[in-house]
């Protein structure tokens, strides 16, 4: 999918969503390259925790997974 890998991207989460006529869900965020204010919709397959420049081991688990809550 373009434009779901951008490097120099960053984005802020907004709602995580869930239609419940439907069955689907995504999750919302705003951001993107400096500067930019865009919002976006993803599945939670899609969305992965931000990895460490260091780590380049092993594939993060998506959000659909294994969710995760920041604890701070």
């Amino acid at each position: 999918m373009a434009g779901t890998r951008l490097k120099s991207a960053t984005w802020s989460f907004v709602a995580f969503v869930r239609n419940t006529r439907t069955g689907e869900e995504w999750v919302e965020v705003v951001g993107g390259r400096p500067g930019d204010s865009k919002t976006r919709s993803f599945r939670p397959e899609q969305v992965y925790p931000p990895r460490k420049q260091r780590s380049r081991g092993h594939a993060a688990a998506s959000l659909a997974d294994a969710p995760q809550l920041p604890l701070c």
